[in-house]
């Protein structure tokens, strides 16, 4: 048995960012970490350089989150990016800032940045401990401890940052919903956000591999003639369907996937409208007019592209381009522009960045982060039902809510 002023379950960035910030005012923390090496899912994010926010104002950041912007609000205001920025700097973190806002280490790995928050939380006094939390400790309405499989911690403050369930392999295995059940909450429904799709087509196998950047990708949903979702950027192909930035993006606009339900369009040269994409195209067919349609488009789109356009394009390979008809021609632009693929589902939420949905923020303080129903208890970071769009900001939520429970608790 042991005893401190404030028990945290769970060892990622939250939880390390909230025992620093106690331990530097003094409080006596624990963190519980089931896993061997702390941190570990905060290592692979952003392709192992770790995108730790955006470097954006307050309201771009709750723009940028489609799920309970209002309930962030507050902890945003009062731990906004540039603190963020300022707290790894003054770790001797040095930080840069790339395309989109995003801000990353210089060094361009994610193990600056945990081991600044690893080194620091235990540099202030801070107890790590290898365990694994089996149930929170309360008793008439209020917060005691954390029962683990070796030991029982003992707590006026227990703080919940678990993270979500995807990526189990990191330690996100979900452990923080059944705590949160345990205390009455409600847990609303849990689903891959940040994800991955899988198409109804074959034909983004057949372009496995190939990366497209400066496209623009739309969501649509059937029945509604707006985009869920339209932005510039980069994707990519895959065995499966479609992934990349975009894709992750327009993923936490989708809710339950039906057949025809989503369909994902890709204007492959924005840049350019059907008149003058119609003009460039006629342009490359008139220097070379007695070329095989097949072998007409190596200036206009990536040689892996070219077979998978040619079949959708429904204009025979073989075709000379000087006998390719103005029809035949206008299909070829309307396909360049808006290249449509079917969402069959979204790839497993172990393949997700983050969960959609988690603990119900109805019934947690949007200022403290505490607990409506058990009086000491906090819920931080991905555990809660909020989350943002790919750019930094989800882990701009889970140091902003940290902060506000750390702030409570002085």
């Amino acid at each position: 048995m042991r005893t401190a002023d404030v028990v945290i379950i769970g060892g990622g960035a939250s939880g390390l960012f909230a025992s620093i910030q106690l331990a530097w005012q003094g409080k006596d923390v624990i963190i519980i970490e089931h896993m061997s090496v702390i941190g570990k899912k905060l290592l692979i994010t952003g392709k192992g350089r770790c995108n730790v926010t955006n470097n954006s104002d307050v309201q771009n950041v709750l723009a940028n989150i489609p799920r309970n912007p209002r309930f962030m609000y507050s902890s945003l205001s009062r731990f906004a990016p540039e603190d963020t920025m300022a707290f790894f700097e003054s770790l001797g973190v040095e930080l840069k800032t790339e395309r989109g806002n995003r801000v990353f280490p210089v060094s361009d790995k994610s193990s600056s940045i945990v081991g600044a928050l690893v080194n620091t939380a235990r540099d202030a006094g801070v107890s790590i401990v290898n365990d694994k939390a089996l149930e929170l400790i309360i008793e008439d309405g209020t917060v005691k401890g954390v029962k683990c499989e070796n030991n029982s911690f003992f707590a006026e403050r227990v703080i919940v940052a678990t993270g979500g369930k995807s990526y189990p392999k990191t330690g996100s295995t979900g452990d923080g919903y059944a705590f949160a059940k345990q205390a009455g909450h409600t847990v609303t429904e849990l689903t891959p956000s940040l994800c991955p799709m899988v198409t109804e087509e074959k034909e983004p196998a057949e372009m496995m591999g190939l990366s497209l950047r400066n496209c623009v990708l739309s969501l649509y949903e059937q029945g509604r003639e707006k985009p869920l979702f339209s932005e510039l950027g980069e994707m990519l192909f895959t065995h499966f369907g479609l992934s990349g930035p975009l894709v992750l993006s327009a993923s936490a606009h989708m809710d339950k996937i039906t057949k025809g339900r989503y369909t994902i369009a890709i204007d492959l040269k924005p840049a350019l409208s059907y008149e003058k994409l119609d003009e460039r195209i006629l342009r490359d067919f008139s220097d070379f007019p007695n070329r095989d349609f097949s072998n007409s488009l190596n200036k206009l789109l990536p040689s892996k592209m070219i077979p998978v356009v040619v079949k959708m394009s429904g204009i025979p390979s073989f075709k000379k381009v000087n006998q390719i008809t103005r029809e035949e021609r206008e299909k070829l632009v309307g396909l360049l522009k808006n290249m449509i693929f079917n969402i069959k589902a979204l790839r497993p939420i172990d393949e997700a960045i983050i969960t959609r949905g988690g603990v119900n923020v109805n019934e947690v303080s949007p200022k403290t982060m505490e607990s409506k129903l058990v009086s000491g208890l906090y819920f931080i970071g991905e555990v809660l039902d909020v989350d943002a769009y790919t750019g930094g900001y989800n882990l701009q939520i889970a140091f902003a809510t940290a902060f506000a429970a750390v702030q409570a608790m002085l």
